[in-house]
């Protein structure tokens, strides 16, 4: 069996406890910092309407070092980094279909 049509998913857990399962996208370099992208976990049943709801979307987190031991995944506060790294995502993408 191919092995590019395999997803991998991850289980987070926010900051009020709650699990959140996401499905790994692909991971970008920018500005000398890793960041992530998820798109969030739906089953097959619920994809068209999650793909319709404001909730559902590129999620894209970065990688920081925790007291220079573990590293963590957090949101990106900053509106022009985001955008940036966003587009380097889509760049990807983009690309990755046209092959």
């Amino acid at each position: 069996m191919d092995d590019s049509f395999d997803s991998t998913f991850i289980t987070l857990t926010d900051e009020d406890g709650n699990e959140i399962e996401l499905e790994y996208v692909d991971t970008v370099e920018y500005n000398g910092a890793v960041y992530l992208s998820f798109f969030p976990a739906v089953s097959e049943e619920d994809a068209a309407a999650a793909e319709e709801s404001d909730d559902y979307g590129l999620i894209i987190l970065k990688v920081v070092a925790d007291n220079g031991e573990e590293e963590e995944l957090v949101t990106v506060d900053d509106e022009q980094e985001l955008n940036a790294v966003y587009d380097l995502f889509m760049e990807a993408l983009f690309d990755e279909d046209e092959e």
